[in-house]
C-alpha cells in the first residue's frame, strides 16, 4: 500500500499518486518512508533539510520513456538533476545526457560518461567550454549564435558532429509553462532569419564540423503533444530547404524536453504514448509534404525523469498563528534550497512525515529561514493543527530543480543528497559546511580542520571553539 491509504492529513493532499515517488509508503510507527528508509531516519543520520531520491522511481521513469517512445532517442537533461552516481543511472539505462557547462561536462566525465553519448548546450558556451567538450571527445555539439560557430571552428581538432538550435515560433502558453520556443528569447536562430542560413554556411565550409540536424526547445511544463506535432511541421521543411541550398540531407531532429509533470493533485502532465503517435504522424505528414527523409527523433526529458523522484525533508522550527491571519510554520531550510518558488511561483504538495495526526487538516503557510519576505515554501497549503516544533515535513517532487538551482544565500550551506532503494541509504552529495564556505573566502582566517558536525546546519559552534 502506498503513503495515500494510511494518512488521512496525506490522503487529503495526495489524491494524485503521480506527485509521489513509487516507493513512497508508511510504516507501523505512521512514518513516511521513501525506497524502504523512513524519512526520520533520513533526518537523524544526514540533518535536515536533506534532497531524498527514489532510485527506483528515477530509473523506472526512464524506461517508462523506452517503452512509450520505441524508436527515439532518449537524452536525459542533467540541468535538472546531476551528480555522479545519477549519471551512473543514466548510462546504465542506456539513455544519452545533455550538459550545458563545463561543470555538468566534468561531473559526467567524472561518472564515467561515454563523451561519444554527451550533448553539449548553452546558449553562452565560452571558448574554454567548447575546448574542455571537443577535447573530451563529446558526441554533439548544439550551436546557439554565429560567434559561438566561430570559437568552435577555433577549438576544433578532429570531426565534430553539430546541431543547429532553432526557434520555431511556436507560443506554448498556459499558467506553468515557461517559453523558450518563440523568436523574441535568447536561445538559437531563426528560422526565417539570414543568421540561420549564414550559420549553415559556416558549419558546412569547416572540414572538421559536421551539422548532422536541427534542435529545438519549446519549452518547459509542456502537457499538450500537438506543441511538437507543430515543431516537426516547421522544421522538416526548414531541414529541405538546407538540402535544396547546400546539397545536405540532415540525418537527425531534436525536439527537446520540457515534458510536463504534476506537482500538485489533479494537474495534468505530457502523455508518453499520446506524444508517440503525435510526433509519428507528424514527421509522416511533413515528410511525405516535402519529398524529405524521415529523420532520427531525440528527446530531452529532464525534468519529467527526475521530479517525483525526489523528496525534500525539512524539521519544523516555529510556528506563528497571525489574529484574524496565516498561521506561519518556519522550517530550516528554504529560498536557498528551493528557489522554485520565489522564480515561478511554483507549488507544493506538503506532508507531516515522522507521525501521524488525528488532528483536522488547517491551511497553513510554510516560510523558510531566510530574510526575504518572499521566502515562502508552500502558501494555503493543508497540514494538521498539532504540528509542533521539531515535526518534520516532506516537499514531494523535488526531485528537479532544487539542488542544480541551491544557492549560499545567508550563508547556509546547500543539502546533501541523499538515494535510497530497496531499504539501503547512500550519500551522493554531503553537506556543505561552513569550512566550505569559508574555503573560498580570500580574507578569511585559517580555520583549521572542517568542522567536524556537518548536520549542524551553522556550524558556527564547531569554529568558534575550535573542533
Amino acid at each position: 500500500m502506498t503513503l495515500l491509504d494510511h494518512l488521512p492529513p496525506l490522503r487529503h493532499a495526495h489524491p494524485d499518486r503521480a506527485v509521489c515517488p513509487s516507493t513512497s509508503a508508511v510504516d507501523s510507527a505512521g512514518r513516511l518512508c521513501v525506497g524502504g528508509i523512513a524519512l526520520t531516519s533520513i533526518a537523524d543520520e544526514f540533518g535536515t533539510p536533506s534532497y531524498v531520491i527514489d532510485e527506483a522511481d528515477f530509473r523506472g521513469r526512464i524506461r517508462h520513456y523506452q517503452s512509450a517512445l520505441r524508436g527515439v532517442r532518449v537524452v536525459y537533461a542533467g540541468k535538472s538533476l546531476l551528480t555522479t552516481t545519477v549519471a551512473r543511472w543514466v548510462a546504465e539505462e542506456g539513455l544519452g545526457l545533455d550538459v550545458c557547462s563545463a561543470g555538468e561536462l566534468a561531473v559526467a566525465l567524472a561518472a564515467g560518461t561515454d563523451p561519444a553519448r554527451i550533448v553539449m548546450h548553452g546558449n553562452a558556451k565560452t571558448v574554454d567550454e567548447l575546448r574542455d567538450a571537443v577535447t573530451a571527445g563529446v558526441g554533439t555539439v548544439v550551436v546557439d549564435s554565429l560567434t559561438e560557430i566561430s570559437h568552435l571552428a577555433g577549438v576544433v581538432r578532429r570531426p565534430q558532429r553539430v546541431l543547429v538550435r532553432v526557434t520555431p515560433d511556436i507560443d506554448i502558453h498556459g499558467h506553468r509553462a515557461i517559453n523558450t520556443g518563440v523568436a523574441d528569447q535568447k536561445f538559437g536562430f531563426t528560422v526565417d532569419d539570414a543568421e540561420f542560413g549564414e550559420a549553415v554556411d559556416r558549419i558546412s565550409q569547416h572540414r572538421l564540423l559536421t551539422l548532422v540536424g536541427l534542435h529545438c526547445h519549446l519549452g518547459s511544463q509542456i502537457t499538450d503533444p500537438t506543441l511538437y506535432g507543430r515543431a516537426i511541421h516547421r522544421l522538416v521543411p526548414a531541414m529541405a530547404d538546407i538540402r535544396a541550398r547546400h546539397g545536405m540531407t540532415l540525418s537527425e531532429l531534436n525536439i527537446g524536453g520540457g515534458h510536463g509533470v504534476p506537482y500538485l493533485a489533479g494537474e495534468p502532465e505530457l502523455d508518453l504514448q499520446a506524444l508517440s503517435v503525435t510526433v509519428d504522424r507528424a514527421l509522416a505528414e511533413a515528410c511525405a509534404a516535402a519529398d524529405f527523409p524521415r529523420p532520427n527523433i531525440t528527446v530531452e526529458p529532464g525534468r519529467a525523469i527526475s521530479a517525483r523522484a525526489g523528496v525534500t525533508v525539512y524539521r519544523i522550527q516555529t510556528l506563528k498563528s497571525r489574529p484574524g491571519g496565516r498561521t506561519f510554520v518556519a522550517v530550516d531550510g528554504g529560498m536557498s534550497d528551493n528557489p522554485r518558488v520565489a522564480l515561478y511561483g511554483a507549488n507544493y504538495t506538503v506532508a507531516l512525515a515522522n507521525r501521524q495526526s488525528a488532528s483536522q487538516v488547517t491551511p497553513m503557510t510554510v516560510v523558510g529561514r531566510h530574510c526575504e519576505a518572499g521566502d515562502e515554501l508552500a502558501r494555503d497549503v493543508l497540514l494538521p493543527a498539532d504540528l509542533r516544533p521539531g515535526d518534520l515535513l516532506a516537499f514531494a517532487c523535488t526531485g528537479a530543480y532544487n539542488h542544480s538551482m541551491a544557492s549560499t544565500y545567508n550563508s547556509v550551506g546547500r543539502p546533501p543528497v541523499v538515494s535510497v532503494a530497496d531499504g539501503r541509504v547512500r550519500e551522493l552529495v554531503r553537506r556543505e559546511t561552513v569550512a566550505d564556505l569559508l574555503a573560498r573566502d580570500r580574507g578569511a582566517l585559517d580555520i583549521g580542520r572542517a568542522p567536524t558536525r556537518p548536520r549542524n546546519s551553522s556550524g558556527c559552534a564547531a569554529l568558534l571553539h575550535g573542533e
